[in-house]
C-alpha cells in the first residue's frame, strides 16, 4: 500500500516509520528543507511541500497514493483558523485532482466540550475552544467531499516520547477540578489504530483514539510528576466539568486492543 503523510511531526513521523517497517511505501511531506534527510534516513520518500495560499508548491507524485493522511494540527498562536481551514481545503482539492481514493484526517477529542457525560463516535460535537471549532469545521468539509472517502480520527491527549505528562502540572498548586477523568492516548496506540484502519481497510466514518482507562487527573498527574522526578502538584478535590471519551465502536470495528489501557500501571512500570 502507498501511503502519503502530510505533516511528519510527533505522530506523523512515528506512524510513517511503523508503516515502512511493515513494508508499505511511505511518502512524507515537510515544509522545512532541513528535515528532508531525516525522512529519507527512515526509509520515507521525502517531499518539500508548501500549501499555504501565498506559496502553493507541490509535487504531483506525492499525491499518487492509496491513502493520504493529513496530520497537521491547528495552532492558533501560529496559524489563524481561517488560514488553517483554507490549507486543508487546498489539500482536499489536490486529493480530488490527483484522484486519491482515501483520506485520513487526524482530528482531536477537543471537538467535544466538557458536557459532564460520556461521548461516543456518534455523539454530536459541541466544541467550546477555538481549536475544537476549527477542527469540527474541517471535519465537515472533508466529510462532504464525494471524490474520496474520509476517515476522521479523533485523538485524546497525547502521551509518549517527547510528551511526558509529568511536566504538565509539575509544581503547580491547587489545580482545579482534580476529580475530572483524563482522556489520553499513547503514541504507540495512535499508530496502532491507524495501522488497523489500513490493514482492515476500514475507511470512512469516525474513529475515537482514546484509551479506555480514565483515572482522575489528580491521581494521574501526581503519579506522572513523581515518576518524572518533578515536584508533585496539588489539586482541588472536586469534580466540576468533565467528559469521558469512549471508543467502543472503534475497538469493535477495528478489533483493536490498546497497548496502554491502564495508566497508573503504565506510570508504575519498571
Amino acid at each position: 500500500m502507498v501511503v502519503s503523510i502530510v505533516g511528519c511531526g510527533w505522530f506523523g513521523m512515528h506512524f510513517a516509520g511503523a508503516l515502512v517497517a511493515r513494508g508499505h511505501q511511505v511518502k512524507g511531506s515537510t515544509t522545512s528543507e532541513n528535515k528532508l534527510p531525516a525522512l529519507a534516513e527512515r526509509g520515507i520518500e521525502p517531499f518539500l511541500i508548501h500549501i499555504r495560499s501565498e506559496e502553493l508548491s507541490v509535487t504531483p507524485s506525492f499525491f499518487y497514493c492509496d491513502v493520504l493522511v493529513i496530520t497537521i494540527p491547528p495552532r492558533a498562536s501560529v496559524t489563524p483558523a481561517g488560514e488553517y481551514q483554507a490549507t486543508i481545503t487546498r489539500i482536499a482539492a489536490l486529493a480530488k485532482q490527483y484522484k486519491v481514493p482515501n483520506v485520513i484526517f487526524i482530528s482531536s477529542t477537543a471537538v467535544f466540550s466538557d458536557l459532564n457525560g460520556h461521548v461516543q463516535e456518534d455523539t454530536l460535537p459541541t466544541p467550546e475552544s477555538d481549536s475544537g471549532k476549527t477542527l469540527l469545521s474541517v471535519e465537515h468539509t472533508l466529510q462532504a467531499e464525494t471524490a474520496f472517502t474520509t476517515t476522521i480520527v479523533r485523538f485524546g491527549g497525547l502521551v509518549g516520547p517527547g510528551r511526558d505528562p509529568g511536566r504538565f502540572f509539575a509544581g503547580k498548586k491547587d489545580v482545579a477540578n482534580g476529580q475530572a477523568p483524563v482522556n489520553l492516548i499513547h503514541q504507540d496506540d495512535c499508530t496502532g489504530l491507524c495501522q488497523a484502519i489500513l490493514e482492515t481497510k476500514a475507511f470512512g466514518g469516525i474513529v475515537h483514539g482514546c484509551a479506555p482507562d480514565h483515572p482522575s487527573r489528580q491521581a494521574f498527574y501526581r503519579n506522572a510528576s513523581i515518576r518524572a522526578g518533578l515536584e508533585e502538584p496539588t489539586f482541588v478535590d472536586e469534580l466540576t466539568h468533565w467528559k469521558i471519551v469512549e471508543g467502543a465502536q472503534t475497538q469493535s470495528r477495528l478489533v483493536y486492543r490498546y497497548h496502554v489501557d491502564d495508566w497508573l500501571a503504565w506510570l508504575n512500570r519498571p
